[in-house]
């Protein structure tokens, strides 16, 4: 059953006061109507009922007849116009036949509205009975493809997407967020193929492909940096500076004794996790390099050293 509505809402509905001119009405309505229309503030529900209340105040008070009968009885002018037919008299609302029609006679064109013809109010308002409910029809999801920087990727910054949408051609430019990873999907709504009439536009899926760094690898929100050192240093110890991506060079203690393959963790200068928000770390990656080109005196060291040191290998087996 209709909840009844108290009375002059209908001239609050649409911001009036009793005794608007029908031009003021009118001009209320459109307005009111923009606004809230479902294709201009799409799954918002409140908007929608909204649009409702409006179109239903503008459909009584742009008549005569229903508004003269609302003015003389408030929320029971229905009441009204029913006793009115069963008593023999005229349809109050117009057209032939019995029965209360609430849509009759006074509804604006939606054409007339928003530049399109011919709209039913039951693919708007979800109407029973001969009106089904049908979405606008939408504009085509679009998928594209962009390769970007290593470090774009790991910062967050803009790249340029040609995307093909129509059979029209275009090139977009996207901010992507930090700690992008290679092979994600990012949606960006209402970025895809435009609808052909008043429905809203499809969706553009966002495939990263990262590039390859010089000399960074990722895992996860971890950075990998391979480090050469020398035997040497890794048998003595030394100070080496290594590059970061967040803070430039920074110098790094390898202690005495260090073996190839260790890893030497920087808290905090890796990627940005996009789902907690927290920042990786930066492993530096010892590998002891031994120079193809040694000097005579050189192996005469090693000789020696060679004599001296005993093989890992006999700890193993």
């Amino acid at each position: 059953m209709k909840k009844p509505m108290a009375d002059h809402e209908f001239y609050q509905t649409l911001g009036l006061k009793k005794g608007a001119s029908k031009d003021e009405i009118r001009k209320a309505y459109r307005k009111l109507a923009r606004e809230n229309h479902p294709d201009a503030s799409p799954n918002n529900p409140a908007a929608a009922e909204r649009f409702k209340q409006v179109q239903e105040a503008y459909d009584v008070l742009s008549d005569e007849k229903k508004r003269d009968l609302y003015d003389k009885y408030g929320s029971n002018y229905e009441q009204a116009a029913r006793a009115s037919a069963a008593g023999g008299g005229a349809n109050p609302f117009g057209g032939g036949g019995g029965g209360f029609n609430p849509f009759g006679g006074g509804a604006v064109d939606l054409g007339d509205l928003f530049g399109q013809g011919g709209v039913d109010l039951g693919d708007l308002f979800g109407g029973g009975g001969r009106s089904r409910k049908r979405a606008p029809a939408r504009g085509a999801d679009v998928k594209a493809t962009v390769k970007v920087p290593f470090e774009t990727a790991v910062t967050g910054g803009r790249v340029d997407v040609a995307v093909d949408r129509n059979g029209m051609k275009e090139t977009l430019s996207v901010k992507l967020p930090v700690g992008v990873s290679d092979g994600q999907v990012i949606r960006l709504s209402g970025q895809g193929a435009p609808a052909a009439r008043i429905g809203a536009a499809g969706d553009l899926y966002l495939t990263i492909e990262i590039e390859p760094h010089r000399y960074f690898r990722r895992e996860g929100a971890n950075l990998l940096l391979d480090v050469p050192i020398t035997p040497s240093e890794a048998v003595l110890g030394s100070k080496i500076e290594v590059p970061t991506l967040s803070e430039g060079r920074v110098v790094v203690t390898v202690p005495p004794g260090t073996s190839s393959g260790v890893k030497m963790r920087l808290r905090g200068k890796g990627v940005v996790d996009s789902q907690t928000n927290q920042t990786g770390d930066q492993f530096v990656v010892i590998k002891i390099v031994v120079s193809k080109e040694i000097s005579d005196d050189d192996k005469a060291l090693y000789q020696k050293l060679a004599e001296h040191e005993s093989s890992p290998r006999s700890q193993l087996w």
